[in-house]
Formats: C-alpha cells, structure tokens, sequence
C-alpha cells in the first residue's frame, strides 16, 4: 500500500484462506482490489509466480512474504524508486547470521556478484529481504526453475536469471530501517515488542491499513468513518476516529 499498489493476489493456505478473506474480504472497503490464490503444498517461492500468472498477467508486479516486517522512515520513497528500474529489484540488508538467508555477494565493483541460497560459508552479510519486484520475465524463469535439494522452487533461482542477463538492481536498506523475519517465535516477539513500543510513544499506528488507505485517498472521510464505527468502542475504532479530528 505505501507502494501505491492496489491491487493485491495473497497466496495462502488451504487451512488459511478462508480466515484470511474473513479478515480482509476483497479489498473494497479500503480502495483496494484483493484476491486469493491456494498453494497446496509448500513447495518453494518461485511457485508463487507460477500461481500468479493469471492475476499478473504482463505487468511488473512487487512480491513480499507474509512473515517479513519492514519500519523505517523513508520506506515509500524506497518503495516507489524501486519500480522505476527494469528487470529485477532486490533489497538486502546487513545481518550477522547471512547463514539462514539467501545472500547478495558484489564485486569489488559494488555490482552484484552472485547470489546464493543459505550458504554454509557466506562471502557477504548482505541478506536478501522477503521483498522483491520483477517483471514479467520472472513467470518464465520461475517455470524453467527446477527443485532444489529442498524439493522447492527457489526464488534465488530466479533472481540469478536477471543477474546473469545483467538485469540485477538492488537497494541495500539503511541501518535506519528495521527489517525482521518473523518465521519463528522469538523473532515474532521482537517485532510485537518493536511495534508496541513505537506505538505507545508515538501514538500513531504501525502499518494500519485503514489509515494508509484514507491518507492515499483511496477512501474518503465518511468511510474512515464508517470503518471507525464498525469497531464500536475499541481502541482501534477511537484510533480510526481520531485521525479525523487531528487531520
């Protein structure tokens, strides 16, 4: 949504969906155009891709896992910048376990070098986010992808087709910006942790999708409104109201 992006393919579960279009339903209430997709098996990100094809069809598209969590000041701007490029556009960010993540290694250049799924012995600590854009040569490249020793469609494996047609950009995130893969129990705890905190000292919501759509202009006043009340006397309803007080 910071993105600009209204429409939106979530692909889930078959445990999942129905409690995802619970949550969410079709997007509309917020502006937004949402639609779903089943992965039966867990058998690799680039098979998102391929499930995708239809809704894609040949625009360039962002895709982000669910798990990933992203804050930092400057984020849209990052976000609208990247879709200027073609081919493909990455964002990698420093850790100290590169170990557990799909890597970036650059030449001494600073152009990408070559990019590998959790390597045993990492050349770089430059992490490959769950966050990515493409154009529409990735379908085909996720179709051409064979398994991994996992038995999944990796989704390096398609990265490494634009980096070996020299159609590779990346953005390295700031120090500014805080990034976590919230796929284990601790790690989810930290990022709950990091929002609670910025919210009780701001004031202001973490990623309240509401918000982003009525400050975009993709709903009005009186559905901010609307939404406000459906939550009758919570918290998040006095939040949904309040916007339209100080703004």
């Amino acid at each position: 949504m910071l993105a600009g992006i209204r429409e939106v393919l979530i692909i889930t579960t078959p445990r999942d969906s129905e409690s995802y279009k619970e949550l969410i339903g079709n997007g509309s209430s917020i502006g937004m155009n949402i639609s779903y997709e089943i992965q039966v098996k867990p058998e690799g990100l680039a098979q998102a891709l391929i499930l995708g094809e239809k809704f894609l069809g040949q625009e360039k598209f962002a895709m982000i896992l669910g798990d990933n969590f992203f804050y930092g000041a400057g984020l849209p701007n990052t976000l609208t910048n990247a879709q200027i490029f073609s081919g493909a556009q990455i964002f990698v960010y420093e850790v100290s376990n590169p170990e557990n993540y799909g890597v970036l290694t650059l030449s001494d250049n600073g152009i990408p070098k070559n990019v590998i799924e959790k390597p045993i012995l990492p050349q770089s600590n430059l992490a490959i986010t769950g966050l990515y854009f493409f154009d529409q040569d990735a379908i085909s490249f996720a179709k051409e992808t064979t398994p991994s020793k996992r038995g999944e469609l990796e989704i390096t494996s398609v990265i490494n087709q634009y980096l070996k047609q020299c159609r590779l950009n990346f953005t390295r995130l700031s120090r500014g910006v805080a990034w976590l893969d919230t796929g284990n129990p601790n790690s989810l705890h930290d990022a709950a942790s990091l929002v609670k905190i910025i919210e009780e000292r701001t004031g202001h919501k973490i990623a309240c999708i509401e918000e982003i759509a009525w400050r975009n202009n993709w709903i009005s006043d009186s559905q901010l409104l609307e939404i406000a009340s459906s939550f009758t006397i919570s918290e998040y309803g006095k939040y949904l109201r309040k916007l339209l007080s100080y703004d």
